[in-house]
This record gives structure tokens, sequence and C-alpha cells, in this order.
């Protein structure tokens, strides 16, 4: 049976590579620790880490540290997704070896597939290996709620959804209401911008980035304790910080790193993203350190 407890804020890792495109594996387990340090319950690897621009060899270290610097301190979910059933098999069956307690899986889309071959393609990974599996349901790479469910009922392993096609709380809603008794688990994504609206629709968790795990955490926390008003209040003190990271990852994956050297996770040498990827001007990355302090993040904090 596959571990169908898993709840709460999982933060996507930023990949922290220099102006040469090199992996700063210092820079990464230090923002493991932070993370941790911050009491999320799990961490990821997936798009917003750049998952897609890494080598094969490249994709196994990054794994290995990962996995090595949480030590078993909190879950660990790689995204195996690929293009072809026989790839995306040998990812997930490598990232299982390698330590991974859950896996985040996209559907092809490079070619459309009909929905039989959909299901097929994860029914196949989903036998491969024994952790459970992330369904990914993104605006390119959609996972309707029906199709949610069948996915759900095809293998115990197809448990999970994180459910970011836009606009996610209709989605949310539906995914919740679609699954009937098909056990399927929610989570939010998206950079996290409706969290609380999400936990409203259904979902036991969110997969922000990596920019503030200790606000999500907080937020988290005081929903739990069933102090729901609070936590509304806590989330709106970040708003305008959340909604300029819910822009396209292109942007976004410099704001993160941006966010990451301002709060002294990375250096600044580490917060490079490869290419392509839009690179803020200085003007955007002057409003959102303004935004940082006028929410009362400090520099290293």
């Amino acid at each position: 049976m596959p571990d169908r407890s898993m709840q709460g804020v999982y933060p996507i890792l930023s990949m922290p590579f220099d102006a040469q495109g090199r992996i700063v594996f210092e820079d990464l387990r230090n923002e493991v620790e932070w993370a941790i340090g911050h009491g999320v319950h799990g961490l990821g690897i997936a798009v917003a880490s750049e998952v897609y621009k890494l080598t094969e060899e490249e994709r196994d270290e990054v794994t290995k540290a990962v996995v090595d610097q949480s030590n078993g301190r909190t879950k660990i979910v790689i995204n195996t997704g690929e293009q072809g059933t026989d790839l995306a098999v040998h990812y997930s069956k490598r990232a299982e070896e390698l330590g991974a307690d859950a896996l985040m899986i996209r559907p092809p889309t490079f070619i459309p597939s009909p929905e039989s071959e959909v299901i097929e393609y994860f029914r196949r990974i989903a036998e491969a290996v024994t952790i459970p599996i992330f369904q990914q349901d993104q605006g390119t790479a959609q996972i309707g709620p029906g199709l949610a469910a069948t996915l759900a009922r095809t293998h115990e392993n197809l448990c999970y959804i994180k459910v970011e096609t836009p606009p996610t709380l209709p989605r949310m809603a539906q995914t919740a209401t679609a699954r009937g008794d098909s056990g399927l688990i929610l989570f939010g994504g998206a950079g996290g911008a409706f969290f609380i609206e999400e936990l409203d629709r259904g979902a036991v968790g969110c997969m922000p980035g990596t920019t503030l795990p200790d606000v999500f955490v907080r937020v988290w926390d005081l929903w739990e304790a069933g102090k729901v008003a609070e936590a509304r209040v806590e989330f709106n003190k970040y708003e305008a910080i959340i909604r300029t990271l819910a822009q396209g990852l292109g942007l976004a994956n410099w704001i993160y790193k941006d966010i990451l050297v301002h709060r002294g996770v990375f250096q600044k040498t580490s917060a490079f993203a490869r290419h392509p990827s839009l690179e803020p001007d200085g003007q955007a990355r002057a409003e959102v350190i303004g935004m940082l302090e006028l929410a009362g993040i400090a520099a290293g904090e």
C-alpha cells in the first residue's frame, strides 16, 4: 500500500546554477537544510527546479544530494514525467532507487494522445515502482477531473494529484467532486497563490516555491489548528510577493533565486537560470526586494 499520509507544505526547490550553468551543490544543500529548518513537510524537484533542463547524470546527482541532505527528515518528491513511456519508467525507477518517497508525473503532450494511451502511460509507470505518484494537472498538460479519478482507480500508486490547470479554484472543486470513492488526494500548486482557497475546496497540501517556506508553514499550522481567519490574515500579508512569483516560470526562476539570495540561502553567484529563461530587469528585481522588506522580510532572514 503506497503512503497516503502526505499533506502540508511541499515546496519545489529552486536549482542554484552559476553563470556557466553549473549546479552549485553547496547551495542546493543549503536550500534543503533551510527549508527543513522552517518545518516543511516535504520537498520536490520538479518544473520550478528546471528539472527538464538537467542531463540524466545531473538528475541523479541532484536526487542523491537532496535525499542525502534530507536524511529522512522530510519527504522527497521527484518529477519523472517524460514524453515517452519507457523513458518515464526509467526515470521513475531510478528516482525510487535513489531514495525518492514519491514521484510527480505530467502526461505526455508533445504528440497528442487519446485518453486510453494516457491511462496506459500512467499504468505502466505505476506498475514499475512501489512509491506513490502525484498526477500533475497543468494547463499545458491537463488531467481532467474525471480522468484523474479513473487513474486513481487504475492503480493504487496513482493516489495524489497536483491541480494547476487554470482557473485553479474551479478545477480543484471539480476534481474534489469527481474523485468520488477513488481515494484521490488533492494538492495545490501554481506557486501557492490560492493556498487558502484550495484548502477550502478539499486540498490537503500545497507545492509552492521554496522562497517563503516559513510563511506557508505558519499558514498551514494556523489552518490545522482551526484558526482559519488568522490563517487568511497571515497569508494576505504576502499577497503581492506570491502574486509576483506566480508569473511564468521563465521569469519566476530568476525571481525565486533573487529572493533566496536576499534571504541568505544562495550566493549571488548561484542565482542564474539556464536558458531559455527570461531574466527580469533591474526595476522588476528592485520591486521584489521592496515587497519583501514591506512584508517584514529583511536581508538574511
